[in-house]
């Protein structure tokens, strides 16, 4: 569960860096290597917490039911 969370996190953390990287290139920023440094380091978190999310196998209980 706690990897799942993690690769909650690493997602949304990647979508916020994608968003900054779309934001100042709309905006035209001079600085193009912050927007690149923002775009590397978002798909990284994006792709980096998917994986995480999709290899990452529940855990069931006993006693618990899966529905």
């Amino acid at each position: 569960m706690e990897k799942r969370i993690f690769g909650i996190i690493l997602t949304v953390l990647g979508i916020a860096g994608l968003i900054m990287a779309a934001v100042g290139f709309v905006n035209d920023t001079n600085n193009w290597k912050e927007l690149i440094v923002y775009g590397v380091l978002g798909l990284i978190f994006f792709f980096s917490g998917i994986s995480l999310i999709n290899t990452t196998k529940d855990v069931i209980n006993k006693n618990e039911h899966v529905s």
